[in-house]
């Protein structure tokens, strides 16, 4: 679970793991190649049409349980969607990827820790107060 996003990084609830997870699975395994991604919005509309309950945060959720416990294997993700990978190029671009966000991530998280320590921040009643040079 993410601070701060809790309601859409809580682990899967039974409801999910038991009846959306074999739902995405079997419809993932069907997704080989690049040419037949599904997107995060082609999912939940499919499934919310079939009376299923669920959003793009969980979605987002279901896949990564797919991917870190090796149900479905590399199953990829690019603007176009998800889908299984097919060549040993488009894993290691998505693996790229992956690498790129993650040091961005890591850049901001930088950025904020020096901005919390920096001189011009300074701590009144329990607020930060943010003072100009």
């Amino acid at each position: 679970m993410i601070t701060n996003f809790e309601k859409e990084t809580h682990e899967l609830n039974d409801y999910e793991r038991d009846v959306l997870l074999p739902l995405l699975v079997k419809g993932l395994r069907t997704k080989v190649g690049k040419e037949n991604a599904v997107t995060n919005k082609q999912i939940c509309k499919a499934l919310k049409e079939q009376g299923y309950k669920l959003n793009d945060a969980r979605v987002r959720k279901l896949v990564q349980y797919i991917r870190v416990n090796h149900i479905v294997p590399l199953v990829i993700a690019t603007s176009k969607g998800y889908y299984l990978a097919t060549t040993k190029d488009e894993v290691e671009k998505y693996i790229k990827s992956l690498t790129e966000r993650l040091n961005a991530i890591q850049e901001t998280r930088n950025a904020i820790i020096e901005q919390l320590t920096s001189e011009n921040v300074k701590m009144e009643e329990n607020l930060l107060i943010f003072t100009a040079d």
